[in-house]
């Protein structure tokens, strides 16, 4: 078998310099994206933490009793009256009935409920709005916990006035209820869904006779009818080239952050990209009932109500039902810039490091957007 002939050596020299071509950009582009494989593998706990907290949303809670129970400790000992611990009910049980500055005593909760949140206060010198928390701990299914507890000097007794060490007991009664937080979120979520049903309502108004002088075959006949054509044609691509996240800066600037901000943006944003849509859809009719019109005698308003409208009229629906659907996942995005809905509150909450809360609105959001797209989907399916 006769040797397989070798490239020619421009060939060669060509393929080489491409291939350090395409080597060098990828070795600028790594240390430009500054990628850190090992940033990304220490923080992997804190991810998981992250992920957990997202998939664990905050939908439902308990109406809460709070009642508290504590006992005068005086520090050190024999600077204030010792108080007996009651022998039955709710109560606390340090391991000492005193104690001196930086020691550390044991601390019983008994009979405070099952599942409590318990907050330890030292209750300096018996003042009611100075206090330092001791520590914060969870009750068994017996109502009972144990923790230790550190004296400090802050707490020491003062003209003969002791520190009083008290438990506040927050336990949940009574059926599950909406949280607070779902109750936001379902608001959130409805006014996204209106934004972008009105921004798409605003946006088809304009979109529907900018999309016939869009039209090549309703249009463009002559110089004048090119130019409008042309005229139209740019507008829509420009149109279409603005972020709606920088519309909804601009117009929150303009008018106030908030939804009306965010409506308007995504209408200014969807004239364009709908009107594009409806212009290939009249640009794609069947020409048999335009000439079958026209043949009539009828001019050119005729010809567009009787022979265009009639054959465009399901393709607008589906374009519009399905834009309405576009619009709704993007404003989900417009709310992190202040356009409101769903995405401003899922914003505030990332802000504030409320996670649980924050998966509540991420939830919503993926509800919501999969059952407009069941909607749409049978929309469009019905209109074709």
């Amino acid at each position: 078998m006769p040797p397989s002939p070798r490239p020619p050596a421009p060939r060669l020299i060509r393929l080489t310099l491409v291939t350090l071509a395409i080597v060098t950009v990828y070795v600028v582009s790594l240390r430009e994206t500054e990628i850190d494989l090992p940033a990304l593998a220490t923080g992997f706990p804190n991810g998981i933490t992250l992920v957990r907290d997202f998939l664990t949303p905050d939908v439902a809670v308990r109406e809460t009793a709070n009642s508290s129970v504590g006992l005068d400790f005086p520090v050190p000992c024999g600077s204030a009256p010792e108080e007996e611990v009651p022998e039955s009910g709710p109560r606390i049980i340090p391991s000492d009935p005193c104690g001196e500055v930086g020691a550390t005593i044991i601390v019983e909760g008994v009979g405070l409920g099952a599942g409590a949140d318990v907050s330890l206060w030292w209750i300096l010198q018996g003042i009611s709005d100075q206090r330092l928390r001791a520590a914060r701990v969870t009750t068994d299914s017996e109502g009972y916990f144990q923790t230790t507890v550190e004296i400090r000097p802050i707490v020491a007794t003062k003209e003969g006035k002791a520190s009083k060490l008290t438990a506040e007991i927050t336990s949940e009664v009574g059926v599950l209820r909406p949280s607070p937080a779902l109750l936001e979120t379902v608001d959130a979520a409805i006014l996204t869904v209106f934004m972008a049903l009105i921004a798409t309502s605003m946006a088809a108004i304009f979109a529907v006779p900018l999309s016939f002088l869009a039209a090549a075959n309703i249009t463009r006949h002559g110089g004048f009818g090119s130019a409008i054509y042309y005229v139209t044609r740019a507008y829509l691509n420009i149109t279409r080239t603005f972020e709606p996240l920088v519309l909804a800066t601009i117009f929150g600037l303009w008018v106030g952050f908030g939804a009306f901000a965010g409506v308007l943006a995504l209408a200014v944003f969807t004239v364009g990209s709908l009107g594009k849509l409806y212009s290939e859809a009249v640009e794609s009719i069947d020409p048999g009932p335009v000439e079958a019109v026209r043949a009539t005698g009828a001019g050119p308003v005729e010809t567009i109500f009787y022979a265009v409208i009639p054959q465009v009229i399901p393709q607008f629906t589906s374009f519009s039902v399905y834009h309405w659907d576009i619009n709704v996942r993007i404003s989900t995005i417009i709310g992190f810039v202040g356009g409101g809905g769903i995405g401003f509150l899922l914003n505030q909450r990332l802000r504030t490091f409320s996670y649980h809360k924050a998966g509540t609105a991420i939830l919503a959001i993926v509800l919501v957007v999969s059952l407009l797209d069941f909607f749409s989907a049978a929309v469009r399916k019905r209109a074709t």
